[in-house]
């Protein structure tokens, strides 16, 4: 699914996996990619649409975190260069090669992908590029993973979150007092539109709700999970508490959302009162 944001900025949506969100900023003479599709065949097409529908080429592909379904497609887009934060060129090399190693033997279509690592990396300062008449402003939005990077059209007031925001917060592979923080600050940008890292964009009057939302979210599981701690079988209890007991609905994601929710209950008990693991 193809959507327009902003002139001259489309959003793809898998239809496949998740309903994950990539993007592109078109330029007078280049083309920016901001994250890829989870399956081959759906960055293809966001490819032919970029280079075949708009007649542009792909010069860079920013990578807002690591995580397979939004970084795996990068070697569709030979001669492109690609741009992350340290940390997720790091984690790309370790943890993301050994997950496509895996992935590949159970899944043939992923015979010829490989991971691209990134060329140029950025710390937790702002850094900016040009697109045209388009600033694109890398903000660091750590939490989901600490890899985070959001992109900022500062013109357009449109903001690609990455997972920082997606319709059920994860943090799994995060840090939960970092993806408080970094979903504060999304309503101070004033945006117009806000691109999830999965899920529908989001419009203008709707993003401090969306935002209060998964920020409730998180406040209700870290109130069960200290609930938790208190009781003989924690993780028993934790079993116990469902999705639409933290204020999500069960379809969230395409049905994907009880399955997180229940592992972010978990992991974060873990975290604060277990092993860590």
């Amino acid at each position: 699914m193809r959507e327009r944001v902003a002139e001259n900025v489309h959003v793809f949506t898998s239809e496949l996996y998740a309903q994950v969100n990539a993007g592109v900023v078109v330029g007078p003479e280049w083309s920016v990619v901001i994250d890829t599709l989870a399956y081959p065949e759906e960055t293809r097409e966001m490819r032919e649409f970029i280079e075949n529908g708009l007649g542009s080429r792909v010069a860079y592909v920013i990578l807002t975190h690591y995580h397979a379904d939004h970084s795996l497609g990068t070697w569709m887009f030979p001669g492109a260069v690609v741009v992350s934060h340290r940390e997720c060129r790091a984690l790309l090399d370790s943890r993301g090669r050994a997950a496509l190693a895996e992935a590949q033997v159970a899944n043939r279509d992923l015979t010829d992908v490989r991971i691209v690592l990134p060329e140029i990396v950025v710390g937790d300062e702002q850094v900016s590029l040009r697109v045209g008449r388009k600033t694109l402003e890398l903000v660091p939005l750590p939490g989901h993973s600490r890899d985070g990077l959001g992109v900022l059209l500062t013109e357009d007031r449109v903001l690609f979150s990455g997972d920082a925001m997606m319709p059920v917060p994860y943090v799994i592979d995060g840090d939960y007092d970092e993806l408080v923080a970094s979903l504060k600050r999304i309503p101070r940008m004033k945006l117009e539109n806000l691109v999830q890292g999965h899920g529908e964009v989001i419009l203008r009057g709707e993003i401090p709700n969306a935002v209060r939302t998964n920020l409730n979210y998180l406040a209700a599981v870290q109130r069960h999970v200290r609930k938790a701690s208190r009781r003989r079988d924690p993780e028993g209890y934790l079993a116990t508490v469902g999705i639409e007991d933290c204020g999500k609905k069960r379809i969230d994601l395409g049905g994907l959302g009880p399955a997180l929710h229940a592992r972010n209950l978990i992991a974060l008990y873990r975290k604060q009162y277990g092993d860590g693991e």
